[in-house]
């Protein structure tokens, strides 16, 4: 007896959870705007709400082809939905711990340094620069670079959010530091490790404009819209008048033909009649 009531709930756990899958729908993980929206990935859910606030990971080579970054792995935070799509914003990056191990070697040293900055659109991201020298480094020089590279990541930050992402993650920042920084002493690499949003603003999806419809799709409408237009105005416009004109014409042109057949008619009965009166 017992054994049959487990083999039923076993049953009826796998017909609910088969029946909670069907219930599932599937969504492709889109990277924000200033990644042209490209597909990182697909994610399933029963309820659009349920998507909210999930990480996505991806390399900065799935999301730019750009093969030199398979090393950068990217993260992005799910904030919606636009139709099947699951939009997204920029949460943070860091590099492979095989990629770090490569840059420091015997010999040099490995310069750590965080600072926090905040953009002009009220965006708080922690910004972990690494300096690799060439050299054994001195307590002096390390604080001085530390004291550096805070001050580019200050400059760095008088943008908005997207433009320090881009700056960040195409090496802008780790290549400004490294001009400041090898007035110093000579060095082997700077990179940018880690960065992470700490503190966003309120409206961060209306400053981002999360869900706005992506540029290609705006593009198409646009370009439809204006071959409609086009082909309206190379239609030609109807001419019913002339048509009108040329049937009456071609009647015209037939009335006369009849009549002077009927003429000639007339002519040939006239002069049979006068050959039989003079016969």
């Amino acid at each position: 007896m017992f054994p049959m009531a487990k083999k039923r709930s076993a049953r009826q756990a796998a017909r609910t959870s088969a029946d909670k899958w069907q219930e599932k729908q599937w969504y492709t993980i889109r990277a924000p705007a200033i990644f042209n929206d490209a597909e990182i990935g697909e994610t399933l859910a029963d309820e659009e709400e349920k998507l909210e606030d999930r990480v996505a990971e991806a390399t900065l080579q799935d999301v730019t082809g750009d093969f030199s970054k398979q090393h950068v792995k990217c993260y992005f935070r799910i904030r919606g939905t636009r139709g099947t799509d699951a939009v997204t914003t920029f949460d943070g990056h860091d590099l492979t711990s095989d990629y770090v191990r490569r840059l420091v070697r015997r010999s040099h040293s490995k310069i750590d340094v965080v600072h926090d900055v905040t953009t002009s659109d009220g965006f708080t991201v922690r910004l972990k620069p690494m300096i690799v020298s060439e050299r054994r480094t001195q307590e002096a020089q390390r604080k001085e670079i530390r004291k550096r590279a805070r001050e580019v990541c200050e400059e760095a930050s008088n943008t908005d959010f997207s433009d320090l992402v881009l700056n960040v993650l195409e090496g802008d920042v780790a290549k400004e530091i490294y001009e400041q920084a090898r007035l110093i002493l000579p060095l082997k690499r700077v990179e940018v490790r880690k960065s992470e949003v700490v503190s966003e603003p309120e409206d961060a999806t209306e400053t981002l404009d999360v869900f706005a419809p992506p540029e290609d799709e705006e593009d198409e409408e646009t370009e439809e819209a204006d071959e409609a237009e086009d082909v309206d105005e190379d239609e030609p416009a109807e001419e019913p008048e002339e048509a009108e004109e040329t049937d009456e014409g071609e009647e015209t042109e037939e009335a006369a033909e009849n009549e002077d057949e009927a003429e000639e008619v007339d002519e040939d009965l006239v002069d049979d009649v006068s050959d039989e009166l003079e016969g």
